[in-house]
C-alpha cells in the first residue's frame, strides 16, 4: 500500500478494513489460513491486533470478507463489460478476468478457501452462494447466446465448470503455469456447445438425483 493510501486507512473505516483485508490476503497466500495467526495479520498491516480485531472478529471473518470483496469486484466487472450490450464480449472479458489474466496468488487464496469450505459451514454457505451466483450467469449468459436449440445451457455450463475450476487450481499448483492451452480448449467448447454440436450428459435436475 502506498504511502498515500495508509495514510486514507488511518483515516477512513472503509478503507481501513481494505487495508486489513490486503494484509490478510499477503499472509494467507504466504503462510496459509491455519498457519496465519491474527498477530501476523497485525505485524503485515502494521496494526495492533487490538485495531485488528475492531474489524473483524475472526480469521473466518476476513475469509469472508476476502470472498465479499472478490465478488463485488466480479459484480461491477460484469456490469462494466455488459454496459454495451454485447453479451459475447461480456463473456470473454470474464473468462480473460477470471482464467487467463488470474494470478497464482489470486489462485492460490482462491483454493485456500476452497479448501477451507469442507470444514467451515461459514465458509461453505460463502462459496455456495458465489458458485450458485457464478451458474446463474453463465447459463442465463450461455441461453442467450446459444446458436441452437440443441444448445443446454445448463449441461454446457456443468461441462465448463470443472474445466474453470482446474484452470484456477493448476495456475495455484504449477509454479510458471501457463493457461493458454486450457483457455483455448474452454472457448473451443464454449463454441461448441453454443452450436448444440457437444453430446452433454443429462443434469442432476433432469435424471432426478
Amino acid at each position: 500500500m502506498s504511502a498515500g493510501s495508509a495514510v486514507a486507512a488511518r483515516i477512513d473505516p472503509s478503507a481501513r478494513r481494505e487495508h486489513i483485508l490486503a494484509a490478510a490476503e499477503a499472509c494467507f497466500v504466504r503462510n496459509g489460513f491455519h498457519r496465519t495467526t491474527m498477530q501476523d495479520l497485525a505485524r503485515e498491516a502494521a496494526m495492533s491486533a487490538g485495531n485488528v480485531y475492531r474489524y473483524f472478529a475472526s480469521k473466518e471473518d476476513l475469509v469472508l470478507g476476502l470472498a465479499e470483496c472478490e465478488r463485488a469486484r466480479g459484480a461491477l466487472l460484469v456490469a462494466e463489460l455488459e454496459r454495451d450490450g454485447d453479451r459475447r464480449a461480456a463473456l470473454l472479458g470474464i473468462i480473460t478476468r477470471y482464467f487467463v489474466s488470474i494470478t497464482r496468488e489470486t489462485a492460490i487464496l482462491r483454493v485456500d478457501i476452497w479448501s477451507e469450505a469442507t470444514r467451515n459451514p461459514a465458509i461453505a454457505a460463502m462459496t455456495a452462494r458465489a458458485e450458485a451466483e457464478a451458474r446463474g450467469w453463465f447459463v442465463e449468459t450461455f441461453a442467450a447466446l446459444a446458436r441452437s436449440p440443441a444448445c443446454d445451457p445448463a449441461a454446457l455450463y456443468a461441462l465448463l465448470g470443472p474445466l474453470m475450476k482446474g484452470i484456477i487450481v493448476d495456475r495455484a499448483l504449477l509454479p510458471g503455469y501457463d493457461p493458454a492451452a486450457a483457455v483455448a480448449q474452454l472457448l473451443a467448447l464454449l463454441d461448441a456447445g453454443l452450436d448444440g454440436r457437444l453430446p452433454l450428459a443429462s443434469t442432476p435436475a433432469e435424471t432426478g438425483r
